[in-house]
């Protein structure tokens, strides 16, 4: 008996690249390939037995490149807002000047020490919420004194030099 209907492909045909690969267009960043948003030519098999069917990528059609371009702008606008408000928290910083109590003997040599998180948490108590990486901190705080800390928000945006004044604690220690 012969066969009148044709075997049908699962995929149709998709567009290929000036190297002889599928051109698509990243959904998800992959190692070693890509960003999200990128376009890039892969040989068929890894598109067709990896990238499409884990939804790691699409098809590199000229509707699909618009979209990521309106998105990328989309998104370089919001980074834009998020930097000045970064850069005007730095400069709220850099006008701070902390004052942390800390148990101390009587050369000024500190029982504990001051940290990253004891420096956060006052910068808390003065309404400014500051992650413990962004605290740069040479070593922790042993001695009583003045000491600058940067404390930097974003890697495009100059560190803020804080003033942190360590000094003894008021409580009488009987």
């Amino acid at each position: 008996m012969p066969r009148t209907a044709e075997k049908k492909r699962p995929f149709k045909r998709l567009p290929k690249g000036p190297n002889g690969g599928i051109e698509l267009l990243l959904i998800q960043s992959v190692d070693n390939l890509g960003r999200s948003g990128e376009v890039i030519e892969v040989k068929p098999g890894y598109a067709f037995n990896y990238l499409l069917p884990q939804g790691l990528a699409t098809v590199a059609t000229d509707h699909h490149k618009r979209m990521v371009e309106k998105h990328r702008a989309q998104i370089n606008e919001l980074e834009k807002v998020r930097l000045a408000d970064l850069a005007k928290q730095t400069a709220e910083i850099a006008e701070q000047s902390l004052t942390i109590e800390a148990n101390a003997n009587d050369e000024g040599m500190l029982y504990g020490s001051v940290g990253a998180s004891e420096i956060a948490d006052a910068l808390a108590g003065q309404g400014i919420k500051v992650e413990l990486g962004s605290i740069k901190l040479d070593g922790q705080l042993k001695e009583l004194g003045l000491y600058t800390v940067k404390v930097s928000l974003h890697a495009d945006i100059d560190p803020a030099e804080l003033k942190v004044w360590v000094v003894p604690s008021t409580t009488d220690a009987e």
